[in-house]
């Protein structure tokens, strides 16, 4: 079966076709008028008969570009849920690039790829992407790499502080003593995040792969204290030997090492 990249690259070709051929139809129309102008019957007959050629190339041609596209809207579809993200994967790394699948992303750090195929479209991280040629979609990735992403890791951090310093100070009557010292507690990522999405659509627009990556970042990157002299940490689950799916957050490493993050703790910051 043709895959995506042939689909597009035959209906590129077959339109550019149809662009010259569009081009001949003006060349031979402009003579016709420069004949007309002049008056010679000669070169008007030439003319017309040159155009007539001309528009039937182009209709051939508009045919040709119209009727190229294999995909029937289902299979389309049915393409996009079964087959692209192989597609995609192979076309990375023809250019270096390396995505890894997990359930049900594509992550390519700093990028997290969602596919739609009811939409014939794709959404990288926040923004939604219908353009989906695979080899279009590498090099945007690839750039996505190279270029200065819009995530600030001060502003997500003091937002984590804020969220977990509010169910801190409820549970324990407005005091903060629980994060102070040795006896900071971790809290569960997952009550962190359904806060931190709470208003209606910001679960969609941000996901846990989202929230996942975030976490790596200030993880791996910094910054790990907050204004207030607060330091973050992320404990593994010591709850419960086998924490339930929806209490973990997975993301994959650009190495491909896959990162589980399950708790979080502020304490103050020894220095």
């Amino acid at each position: 079966m043709t895959n995506f990249e042939q689909a597009f690259s035959d209906t590129e070709r077959a339109a550019e076709s149809a662009l010259k051929s569009a081009g001949a139809v003006t060349r031979h129309a402009k003579a016709l008028v420069r004949a007309a102008k002049a008056g010679n019957i000669a070169a008007v007959k030439r003319s017309q008969s040159d155009l007539d050629e001309a528009l039937k190339t182009l209709r051939q041609e508009v045919d040709n570009a119209n009727s190229v596209w294999p995909f029937q809207d289902e299979e389309e579809e049915r393409y996009l849920q079964d087959g692209y993200a192989g597609e995609l994967i192979a076309a990375a790394r023809e250019v270096g690039l390396s995505i890894y699948e997990q359930d049900a992303a594509l992550i390519s750090y700093p990028s997290v790829v969602r596919i739609l195929p009811g939409d014939r479209a794709v959404r990288i991280d926040r923004r939604l992407e219908r353009g989906v040629r695979p080899s279009h979609l590498a090099d945007a990735l690839l750039k996505n790499q190279n270029k200065t992403s819009g995530f600030r890791p001060n502003q997500f951090l003091e937002s984590l502080y804020s969220v977990y310093a509010d169910i801190v100070s409820e549970s324990e009557s407005g005091s903060d003593r629980g994060m102070m010292g040795g006896s900071a507690r971790t809290l569960r990522l997952a009550r962190i995040y359904s806060l931190l999405t709470a208003l209606p659509g910001s679960g969609r627009d941000y996901g846990r792969y989202d929230f996942a990556r975030d976490l790596y970042t200030i993880d791996s990157e910094g910054p790990r204290v907050t204004r207030r002299g607060f330091r973050v940490a992320f404990p593994a689950s010591t709850g419960t030997r086998r924490p339930r799916a929806s209490d973990l957050f997975d993301f994959i490493a650009p190495d491909g090492q896959r990162i589980t993050y399950y708790g979080i703790r502020f304490s103050e910051d020894a220095g």
